[in-house]
């Protein structure tokens, strides 16, 4: 039934088929939850403003009435916006009413039943103004939020620059003085106090969180290089002290001495074996001179020793005792090494095979 009612319509136009938009003539319809039967509006229709009826409308505000010309088919947002600069309200604080009811901004006015010489009345709306007086300081909250995390990002740069030379410096072995560092950290934690006082909401509370989790990091490292940096470098700037060991007599020594003690020992090793050859090779006196050949050996290898290191030997000493056998020597004896007038006999012993 509405197919046809279409069709019908169409026809008696002068127009061909309702689909067909090939043809001059043609027009496209569409039926209104009323039951009215009105010409499609379309953005991009490219119909000529001239040719469109003006109206002339009257609006009362309080006490005053406002005419505007405007078209038969424009919105009432767009007659808001024309009273904007009549009346000085913002747009969005205004208030149309047409036969007693409030008209919504996206309405045309043809199809309300807006003719010429219509009466209006604008009305402020406190709400939308509180409403848009909110939002106007939550703007500029967001605002100055936004530019003093900005300036507080720059300064992060900055002090970002300085914990990568020190982080250089001591990955390299490097020392720096523990009161930079100390102030370097203060100075961070001054900027994460101004992070935490800042309120923000959408975007600039994003972007505090993500320079909070930076300047936290910042912190973190210097920590680390801290303990780093008071730790003793490991290229020998501070080598461990040796323990240093004790004579006999109770007195320490250096390495230096260590050294000449190990030297001395060698070299009284060496010059204990020609004095055990002089020993067998010198004639046995008397107990006398047996023990002071011995004091004597004695002290020789302690001057040639530096450390002080005594050896002692056990030596047996006999008595001399009157041979069995007295023999005449036939030839002198040779001279005795060490001159003594009460030396021993010599004797010629037979061996037996």
């Amino acid at each position: 039934m509405m197919r046809m009612k279409n069709i019908s319509s169409s026809i008696m136009n002068g127009g061909g088929s309702v689909g067909c938009r090939s043809e001059p003539g043609s027009k496209e319809w569409e039926m209104r939850p009323g039951g009215m039967l009105v010409q499609m509006r379309t953005a991009d229709s490219g119909r000529n403003p001239a040719l469109l009826p003006t109206i002339r409308v009257k609006v009362k505000f309080g006490s005053i009435y406002h005419e505007v010309n405007i078209s038969s088919q424009a919105t009432f947002g767009e007659l808001k916006k024309m009273l904007s600069g009549l009346t000085g309200l913002h747009h969005e604080d205004q208030k149309l009413f047409y036969k007693d009811k409030e008209r919504d901004s996206k309405a045309f006015l043809d199809i309300v039943g807006v003719k010429d010489k219509s009466k209006i009345v604008l009305v402020e709306d406190p709400i939308s103004q509180e409403k848009r007086l909110l939002e106007r300081r939550k703007n500029a909250k967001m605002e100055k939020a936004a530019k003093s995390i900005s300036e507080i990002s720059l300064e992060v740069d900055r002090l970002a620059g300085r914990v990568s030379a020190f982080e250089s410096i001591i990955s390299k072995g490097g020392k720096v003085v523990e009161t930079d560092v100390l102030n370097l950290i203060e100075l961070l934690m001054n900027q994460l106090l101004k992070l935490d006082g800042i309120m923000a909401d959408g975007d600039v509370k994003l972007q505090r969180k993500m320079q909070v989790r930076r300047v936290q990091k910042y912190v973190e490292t210097l920590d680390v290089l801290k303990v780093k940096n008071s730790m003793p470098s490991s290229n020998g700037d501070q080598a461990p002290v040796k323990p240093h060991q004790k004579h006999s007599n109770g007195q320490r020594k250096g390495p230096i001495q260590e050294q000449q003690q190990k030297h001395s020992n060698g070299r009284h090793r060496l010059a204990l074996a020609p004095i055990q050859e002089q020993q067998q090779e010198q004639p046995r006196n008397s107990s006398e001179n047996s023990l002071a050949l011995y004091q004597e050996q004695q002290e020789q290898p302690s001057r040639n020793s530096t450390s002080g290191v005594v050896v002692t030997t056990n030596w047996e000493l006999f008595d001399s005792v009157p041979p069995l056998i007295p023999v005449q020597a036939t030839s002198p004896p040779p001279p005795s090494s060490v001159t003594n007038n009460s030396g021993p006999p010599k004797f010629n012993w037979e061996f037996f095979d």
